[in-house]
């Protein structure tokens, strides 16, 4: 089911933000870096996901991290409100490298990486699991809910919010739902 999930959530990104021409290319690249987190995460779910270098993907979705809020506050007149938007974003790559940690002790790394993570502090560890994974739950529930009341409204009415944004809001918190149950699993 995680793997339609994410596959899902790839391929509405594609269409909805990468592919079509009217999109800017900040809304192109943030689609994109959804679709590549979305195509990941779908991969994780199988045993052949491992073999994934974890350094790269790590170092991939850290960077990713870091886009959302320094591009958000790169944009012209832009204030800090707009960097906190994109929170959720960076939250989710951030999961992503989270998760890409512990795996590279898995076997599939030189044995100095593995003593490496061996010797780390778990606490931390599950202090950042935690971290992620509540506010991870909170945007989720967020996204998953902020449209109910335009849903019992009657379609003819002009503050009826967008078909194509209800599906948005439902991508984003599948997604990140998504993300909660993997970040769990990988613990």
């Amino acid at each position: 089911m995680l793997t339609v999930l994410f596959a899902a959530a790839a391929i509405h990104e594609l269409r909805h933000r990468v592919l079509p021409r009217s999109s800017g290319w900040r809304v192109r690249i943030d689609g994109l870096l959804h679709t590549v987190m979305a195509v990941a995460m779908s991969a994780m779910t199988w045993s052949w996901g491992a073999q994934v270098p974890t350094r790269a993907q790590a170092v991939f979705f850290a960077a990713a991290a870091l886009w959302f809020p320094l591009s958000a506050l790169s944009r012209r007149g832009a204030r800090l409100p707009a960097a906190a938007r994109s929170l959720p974003s960076a939250a989710g790559m951030a999961a992503m490298a989270w998760m890409a940690r512990p795996m590279a002790g898995s076997g599939h790394e030189t044995p100095a990486v593995h003593a490496g993570h061996s010797t780390g502090d778990p606490g931390t560890h599950d202090a950042g699991t935690v971290i992620l994974v509540l506010y991870l739950l909170a945007c989720a529930l967020r996204s998953l809910t902020r449209d109910m009341p335009g849903l019992r409204r009657n379609t003819s009415s002009p503050h009826t919010p967008a078909v194509k944004d209800l599906y948005g809001h439902f991508c984003e918190g599948a997604m990140q739902l998504g993300t909660v149950v993997m970040l769990l699993l990988h613990q």
